[in-house]
């Protein structure tokens, strides 16, 4: 199972700011920490979510909420993977 909910962000992202208040809860809900993962950090991910983000995850890039979400909408994608 796994124990973080990973945030993809950049530096200076303002819809990332807007989306923490929706995941805070659902953390807590589920046990979980949150791992922001900057995706200037990475060629793959700036590929990937260059337009997207924020987005979360749990592991696997390739299988993300993508925002705009709400605290009941993650919640509920969070359940139907752990």
């Amino acid at each position: 199972m796994a124990d973080e909910l990973i945030l993809y962000t950049t530096l200076g992202c303002t819809l990332c700011e807007k989306a923490k208040p929706e995941i805070w809860p659902v953390l807590e809900a589920f046990g979980l920490h949150l791992k922001q993962v900057d995706i200037a950090e990475d060629e793959a991910l700036m590929a990937r979510f260059s337009t997207s983000i924020p987005a979360v995850g749990l592991g696997d890039p390739r299988d993300v909420c993508l925002w705009p979400f709400d605290q009941a909408a993650l919640a509920e994608w969070v359940s139907a993977r752990l």
